[in-house]
């Protein structure tokens, strides 16, 4: 029991045994106060997860599809360099032309940017590996 509504319990549930004489009032008490665990426990996850329920439910195709949409445009960087290879074979000039072009584009992009990036990615991987491991998110 280590988040506060399970030491909150622990500390009821000796309270309980001190305070009640008859073994059917022990477990009443013993019985509400597990059932305000339980209510704690679902709480907490509900806030966890409200975030994410309510960008999943949101109207905005934006809010509700930024993920995936982020994934489309990785997939199609990484996907041309198929005809990019092919480009190349047969015409190396213009591919050469089109490369460096990509690199400009991409350097104009301010590195504090990048930066940012990279932090609010790294720290949602992170985050979204945690609480896999600990059971919150599936």
């Amino acid at each position: 029991m280590s988040t506060p509504w399970g030491a909150i319990a622990q500390v009821g549930a000796s309270l309980i045994d001190e305070l009640f004489t008859s073994d059917e009032e022990r477990d009443a008490a013993k019985l509400k106060l597990a059932a305000l665990e339980q209510n704690g426990h679902l709480k907490t996850a509900e806030i966890k997860l409200s975030a994410i329920i309510a960008e999943a439910n949101s109207k905005d195709p934006f809010t509700s599809r930024a993920r995936p949409s982020f994934l489309y445009v990785v997939y199609i960087l990484i996907l041309s360099a198929i005809p990019m290879g092919i480009l190349s074979a047969f015409a190396p000039e213009i591919a050469d032309r089109i490369i460096a072009g990509f690199q400009q584009w991409l350097s104009a992009i301010p590195d504090a940017m990048l930066t940012l990036f990279g932090t609010v990615m790294l720290g949602y991987t992170a985050t979204r590996g945690y609480e896999k491991v600990k059971g919150v998110a599936k």
